[in-house]
């Protein structure tokens, strides 16, 4: 499934509300972004690509380790402490290789996100070949959604001041939606989160 298909793993953030690199905390017998590729890669996926940022070189050093079992590696974006979470996104864009032809943008603190979820989404890109693929709890937009390549100059050329829920309004009418379960909802932004959450 996916061949054509890579996942941006958004892991650049400073982590505030948590206290700590939120990515590198235990989640089962892993840790919060090894349980995130072990998702992915389950789900089909053969080109994952982690966007570091803070705490950098801790979680390149795990990406390290997770690049023996899952194919996945990490790009580094430099303006993360300025640039918000479209920054990113286009690190993550810029380094696709040219036969991919649809990224997922997914949050590297979504440990509880299920396979199921990420397979729909992929199928759903490659059945209707839509611009854009979302999944939607409630009628509620969450993440992983999905950008198929002729989208991505529109958001590589983006001022740092737009967010990617502009973005996604802008081509409302282009959107193959896919429902999906809560949990394209939940991240790991507080230790409260993490302690009702965490298995």
């Amino acid at each position: 499934m996916g061949n054509n298909i890579s996942a941006i793993l958004l892991a650049a953030g400073l982590s505030s509300r948590m206290g700590q690199p939120k990515l590198l905390l235990p989640w089962g017998k892993t840790t919060v972004l090894g349980q995130v590729v072990s998702t992915f890669a389950a789900a089909g996926l053969e080109d994952l690509v982690v966007v570091t940022g803070a705490a950098h070189e801790q979680i390149e050093g795990v990406v390290t380790e997770l690049s023996n079992n899952f194919p996945v590696r990490a790009v580094y974006n430099s303006g993360y402490a300025e640039g918000e979470m479209l920054s990113s996104i286009q690190v993550g864009l810029a380094a696709q290789n040219s036969h991919i032809l649809a990224a997922l943008i997914c949050l590297g603190d979504q440990p509880q996100l299920i396979e199921e979820t990420v397979r729909g989404i992929c199928s759903a890109f490659i059945r209707t070949k839509a611009p854009l693929v979302i999944p939607s709890f409630q009628n509620r937009r969450g993440h992983p959604w999905l950008a198929a390549r002729p989208l991505w100059s529109s958001l590589l050329a983006l001022p740092a001041s737009t967010t990617a829920r502009q973005f996604l309004n802008t081509y409302t009418g282009q959107v193959e939606y896919v429902i999906a379960d809560r949990t394209i909802l939940q991240d790991l932004d507080t230790p409260a989160d993490y302690a009702r959450l965490r298995p």
